[in-house]
């Protein structure tokens, strides 16, 4: 049973989408077109996509740019989330986070070791978060991650997470 809270927005949530990958163009990046096009088939927009190699500095440089701008509600990431040495999203965002949302890394490694891909679930670093008003998530790069991220986490609730990394600005202008 669902318990998802609808929140009534004046426009449709708004996100960048970034893939870590020291192999991926825009023609193989199908973890990044997939994210695009679960979006966008959701309702919500995507207003800017970007391919960067795995450094913390790439990463980091791309983010800091999306976070300075207004209409970016919601940044995700696939790739680099694992534990080979040159995953290193995590290390990336964390450090920029405000606050973390522990229960989507929990829940995404609990719902993939029960439904997708077993006990290698406890390899996933993935993890969300707000950060100046955002909300962050850094998913893996395969498909069935993102599309199990997607369809059972992210986009039942992003309104929501919006909304509540957002609420305080809506009752500020109210004042």
């Amino acid at each position: 049973m669902s318990h998802t809270i609808r929140v009534q927005r004046d426009r449709p949530v708004q996100g960048a989408i970034l893939t870590v990958s020291d192999t991926r163009t825009a023609e193989t990046d199908r973890g990044g077109q997939l994210l695009r096009r679960l979006t966008e088939q959701a309702g919500h927009i995507v207003v800017d996509s970007h391919i960067c190699k795995d450094s913390v500095e790439a990463i980091r440089g791309k983010l800091e740019e999306w976070l300075r701008i207004e209409n970016v509600d919601v940044i995700m990431t696939t790739g680099g989330s694992g534990i080979a040495k040159r995953d290193v999203t995590i290390e990336a965002i964390r450090p920029l986070l405000d606050k973390e949302i522990a229960g989507f890394g929990e829940y995404f490694r609990w719902l993939s070791l029960t439904e997708d891909i077993g006990t290698r679930a406890m390899a996933s670093r993935a993890l969300a978060g707000t950060s100046c008003d955002k909300v962050v998530f850094a998913l893996p790069g395969s498909t069935g991650a993102i599309k199990l991220a997607m369809n059972r986490l992210i986009l039942p609730e992003l309104e929501h997470l919006v909304w509540e990394a957002t609420k305080h600005k809506h009752y500020a202008s109210r004042q």
